[in-house]
């Protein structure tokens, strides 16, 4: 069945409507029509049965029946990932959502090539936003990651809350495998893994990821590009922490 986003707030509105968007695709690409029913969710876990009691104008109003809420995934999931270049960044942003990662920071990494500030930024995160709920949309997952604004690893290491496990992607010599940094913090509540650009954090980056508790991880013998770092991390730790 097809389905929709609709934010939490809009669900307790006399006639909940989907938005612009959402409206635009059930109406101009799935040409939905009165009567029809649609799967709703809102992106904090929670999904519904519903179905379109009306049009007005381009807008979707929705009669809103069973919900149904969705438990979180065991362990909340952090990438803080350096932007590539290209469009790698929406590939990873969307199969973070089908990895179940919680959260999303957009890394600007001093050998990230891509520079973003200002107003570019507040848009390139409303884009990833927008690539996230499809995704959601696509995967049927009902908890919608919170993606932050660019930030300088610095920053993000020294403003935002640590997780209880820190772990940085490296290729020094250091570095340890996922499953064994594992076995030493069995079944944490919330994982951050931070993966850099093309060509590695700098030592710099790295030494102080490693000052505010980040464990360097190896991911194997071969160099990989960030967007395969990137989803080999959420594999390996969706795959050792969600079963549990």
């Amino acid at each position: 069945m097809n389905r929709f986003y609709l934010p939490a707030p809009a669900w307790h509105a006399p006639s909940p409507r989907l938005d612009t968007s959402e409206s635009h695709h059930a109406l101009d690409v799935l040409r939905l029509k009165p009567d029809d029913r649609v799967v709703i969710f809102d992106g904090e876990g929670t999904e519904a049965s519903a179905q379109i009691c009306a049009l007005e104008g381009k807008s979707v109003l929705l009669r809103i029946g069973q919900k149904s809420p969705t438990p979180p995934l065991a362990c909340a999931i952090t990438l803080a990932q350096a932007i590539p270049k290209g469009k790698n960044m929406d590939l990873i942003i969307q199969k973070a959502v089908e990895l179940g990662a919680a959260r999303i920071a957009p890394l600007l990494s001093d050998r990230t090539v891509v520079q973003i500030s200002g107003a570019d930024a507040a848009k390139k995160r409303d884009k990833w936003r927008e690539i996230a709920i499809e995704a959601c949309k696509q995967c049927g997952q009902n908890r919608l990651p919170e993606i932050g604004l660019p930030q300088s690893p610095g920053n993000f290491l020294e403003h935002n809350e640590p997780s209880e496990l820190m772990l940085i992607a490296s290729l020094q010599p250091d570095a340890r495998r996922i499953k064994d940094v594992l076995a030493d913090h069995p079944a944490p509540s919330s994982v951050c893994v931070l993966v850099g650009p093309e060509g590695d954090f700098t030592p710099a980056e790295l030494s102080l990821a490693k000052s505010r508790g980040c464990q360097p991880i190896t991911l194997g013998p071969i160099i990989l590009r960030t967007e395969t770092a990137a989803l080999y991390c959420l594999s390996v730790l969706a795959h050792e922490l969600f079963s549990q």
